[in-house]
């Protein structure tokens, strides 16, 4: 029933069923309103029942039709010939039994046409008894949410054949930059843990599994930046919780003081929920984009946040299925650490040594290490080397030289992106990211600091010891090319940067190297490369293994800031 005669569909070229117009339907107080009631995933639920003889059932019924209701039919099943196929358009369903009823209809009915059909519209509603894999359309790459695996063996199953699958379709789990960087594509590698039920979920039944993965995880900063992406820091997709705001780790301290005075398995589900919702979130407020994700864990919003999942963000598409599935090994290994036993060490405030330490390779493969070492020794046999493909990958090397023993390493780095203040843009309003700013560790071996020292520019570098006799580590900081939009433009462009071992005594370079971000030779390229030796022939042309700064070097006190002491930033001048 309409308010006019004939129904006209608001323009538009989206399918029918988005663009019903709902304000032609007569009006009707909200309270009388025919509501569509979700069922709620932690209710019990029996077998999916089979409509194997609903062709039968449709032919032979017969009878008095039931009274028409007195309320107004808001859901409505469109069909439309578009694009040389048949179309049906689904509407909202309250269960999957209703959702799975109607599409046993549509298939009666086009068996019966002999006409084939395209099931769109609205997705059954979550349920633990469907297995489904959503493939989604995402800005740069394609999204793909594969079916839950309840063991080892079904998740490398899903694994391999997708990545294998993708292979098939020339979809690839990598890409190449312009300059011949080797880097992930951009999209996630999210892992979602849960259970087969909502009330199976471990995080429901024992909240204290989740408090573990959030306390080790605060406390080993290579889990969250080792299987990153290139995007990090407290506005990216997946920002820690010490990086949204100063006082998180206090108030997670609390958060954590509340599950414990909770008798263990007596926990309400909905209290893991409202604990933890406003401390896991970014610097906006967003539950979504955080490392930690628990918007589907037990939200009261909708029936679709009660599913009792976690999903980790902090991970990107590796390129290899095995580089992937030793990642969700180490998470399966965490997760059955702390089913036996909860993590309860103290929460360390890293300040500003977050950002100066754990975004250099050397500091985030000791911390990693300590991880392997912790899960041997609950008796999770994990070797570290199987995750040097990761070092590798995400921390590539640049290039090394030796003079008079001295050997000097260059790695790439972490650095994080800075959103910029918002501008009126053709769309509306735009935020821009800097990524301008660049960071690489000088990691150097042999070295007698009394006799040598090593400069990036001229200018001393702030040498950290690892340890071990004559090794040092350091990070730089610099300007690798300039924007329109970026922090500080006045500051102009650092590269190429010139490292010299200096000879203190004699005042002298005793040689060096030179790092370009872009060709040496003023070459811009138009187009990406197309292989993997393309992109190595660009990355070995930035990198020059000899020279020194001639003249006279006198070296000045390494500058050490007291936030950054292992970075040297080269944006802040000489004092």
């Amino acid at each position: 029933m309409l308010r006019a005669r004939h129904l006209f569909l608001v323009p538009g070229d989206s399918p029918v069923g988005f663009r019903l117009p709902m304000p032609s339907l007569p009006w009707e107080p909200v309270d009388q309103r025919r509501q569509l009631w979700m069922v709620d995933p932690m209710a019990p639920s029996e077998p999916l029942p089979v409509y194997a003889g609903r062709q039968r059932h449709l032919e032979t019924e017969r009878g008095p039709k039931s009274p028409p209701s007195p309320s107004v039919v808001r859901t409505a099943l469109t069909v439309e010939a578009r694009n040389g196929r048949m179309c049906v358009f689904f509407p909202p369903t309250a269960s999957v039994e209703d959702y799975l009823e109607l599409l046993s209809a549509v298939e009666v009915t086009a068996a019966r046409l002999k006409t084939p059909v395209l099931v769109e519209g609205y997705p059954p509603p979550a349920d633990s008894r469907l297995r489904s894999l959503k493939v989604t359309p995402d800005p740069g790459v394609i999204e793909v949410n594969v079916q839950p695996a309840a063991s080892w063996r079904d998740l490398v199953s899903n694994t391999t054949v997708l990545y294998e699958q993708a292979r098939q379709t020339r979809l690839g789990t990598e890409k190449f930059m312009l300059d011949g960087r080797h880097t992930g594509t951009g999209g996630g590698n999210h892992v979602v843990l849960g259970g087969p039920t909502p009330a199976d979920s471990p995080f429901l039944r024992r909240p204290e599994v989740l408090k573990s993965l959030l306390g080790y995880w605060l406390n080993h900063p290579s889990l969250s930046y080792l299987f990153s992406g290139m995007f990090v820091g407290p506005t990216s997709q997946a920002p820690r919780v010490d990086e949204t705001r100063m006082d998180a780790v206090y108030e997670l301290e609390i958060a954590f003081n509340l599950l414990k005075r909770s008798n263990p398995g007596e926990c309400p589900p909905w209290l893991v929920d409202r604990i933890f919702r406003n401390l896991l979130v970014d610097v906006t407020g967003n539950t979504h984009r955080t490392e930690f994700c628990i918007d589907k864990l037990y939200s009261p919003d909708s029936a679709t946040g009660r599913l009792g999942l976690v999903e980790l963000r902090a991970f990107e598409m590796p390129p290899h299925a095995r580089m992937s599935l030793v990642q969700q090994l180490l998470v399966r290994a965490l997760v059955a650490w702390f089913w036996r036993h909860s993590y309860e060490a103290k929460l360390t405030r890293w300040g500003t040594r977050l950002h100066d330490l754990f975004l250099l390779p050397y500091f985030v493969e000791q911390d990693f290490r300590d991880v392997v070492a912790d899960l041997n020794r609950e008796g999770y046999s994990l070797d570290r080397s199987w995750f040097a493909p990761h070092v590798e990958f995400r921390f590539p090397v640049y290039g090394r030289v030796c003079y008079e023993g001295v050997d000097v390493e260059l790695r790439q780095a972490i650095e994080p992106w800075n959103v910029l203040g918002e501008e009126p843009g053709a769309g509306g309003t735009t935020r821009y990211v800097d990524s301008s700013v660049e960071r690489l560790q000088v990691r150097i071996r042999g070295l007698m600091s009394e006799r040598f020292a090593v400069t990036c520019n001229g200018r001393r570098l702030p040498l950290q010891s690892t340890g071990t006799q004559g090794e040092f580590v350091c990070g730089v900081r610099y300007r690798a090319w300039q924007p329109p939009r970026c922090l500080h433009p006045t500051i102009p462009v650092h590269t190429p940067l010139v490292f010299d071992v200096v000879d203190i005594p004699n005042e002298r370079s005793i040689g060096g190297c030179t790092y370009h971000v872009a060709h040496p030779g003023g070459r811009s390229y138009d187009t990406f490369p197309v292989n993997s030796n393309e992109a190595e022939a660009r990355r070995i042309a930035r990198f020059f293994g000899f020279g020194h700064t001639p003249g006279p070097a006198t070296v000045r006190q390494a500058e050490m800031d007291p936030e950054f002491p292992a970075t040297l930033d080269l944006r802040k001048g000489v004092r």
